[in-house]
């Protein structure tokens, strides 16, 4: 009998294989800081709302405590002011209360969240030390929780003012589109302001005069025709003033909405939020040395 040899088998290249550093870059496709979307989300949403449980337990009206700062300042600018401003508002006391209103419900808002937002890395620093999270987290669940909470409580409040005023849907849909741009501009600015807290730690004061000058130079409890022509370039550079007066306008005005303030809402809106995430991208490296 002849002896067969043993055929070894073939080998064959894989298909489809592809270097490992394709592999690697696809990996983090839908990354943030290393956590995919849906994982981050869950974690900003998780912090949001037991911002909100602790910050309303016990609490009788709950959320709707945020429509408490807006209406007692409205009420005492409109019994200081409103006979006098009046006269710039169609001579209607009713126009100056529900202008002042608008205004100060978006100063309320902003003046809130980015406040909240200052210490949220640093104030979980010792989380950070014990598990790798996501800083972006902290600010952003701030955000959240204060954007839901406006959501709720003031927004549909001006959505009833819009319809009273415009009785038109448009408006009211359209009433979407600053307060987008409201909620971008306060992120971006917590992302600046939370990661240079990081470094700075004197600057909660500083903040403290920043949103004193924004709250002075947007138009609120003052007609905006009182502002000298030499100022108005200064009170241009507020990045809430524009979103003040596109809230304004489509509440307030009974008019269709502008289109040009609502390009110059969102465009304020983004390019601020584009601000503050790259600055917020290149400083976190060094976050973990300070914490």
């Amino acid at each position: 009998m002849t002896k067969t040899e043993p055929q070894t088998p073939e080998i064959r290249p894989m298909e489809n294989s592809k270097p490992s550093g394709q592999v690697r870059r696809r990996s983090r496709i839908g990354r943030i800081e290393g956590f995919t979307y849906q994982r981050w989300l869950d974690l900003t949403l998780i912090l949001a709302m037991r911002a909100l449980k602790v910050r309303y337990r016990g609490s009788i009206l709950g959320i709707y405590w945020s429509l408490s700062n807006p209406l007692l300042m409205t009420l005492v600018y409109t019994a200081i002011f409103g006979t006098a401003f009046s006269s710039y508002y169609n001579n209607s006391i009713i126009n100056y209360v529900l202008a002042c209103f608008v205004g100060l419900t978006v100063l309320t808002y902003f003046s809130a969240a980015t406040g909240q937002s200052l210490p949220s890395v640093v104030g979980n620093g010792s989380l950070l030390n014990k598990i790798k999270l996501p800083f972006s987290i902290f600010p952003c669940a701030t955000i959240a929780a204060n954007t839901f909470q406006f959501s709720v409580g003031t927004l549909p409040l001006l959505a009833v003012i819009t319809a009273f005023n415009s009785h038109s849907v448009v408006n009211v849909v359209s009433l979407l589109a600053p307060t987008v741009a409201l909620v971008l501009v306060a992120c971006g600015v917590s992302f600046i302001t939370s990661s240079l807290f990081v470094f700075f730690r004197d600057l909660p004061y500083i903040y403290d005069l920043i949103v004193f000058v924004i709250y002075m130079s947007s138009p609120t409890f003052y007609p905006a025709a009182l502002i000298p022509v030499s100022v108005k370039p200064l009170i241009a550079l507020n990045p809430i003033a524009s979103i003040i007066e596109c809230f304004r306008q489509i509440a307030l005005s009974g008019q269709p909405p502008a289109l040009h303030l609502l390009v110059l809402s969102l465009a304020t809106g983004l390019s601020f939020f584009a601000i503050g995430v790259a600055i917020f991208a290149f400083l976190k490296t060094e976050f973990m040395d300070l914490l």
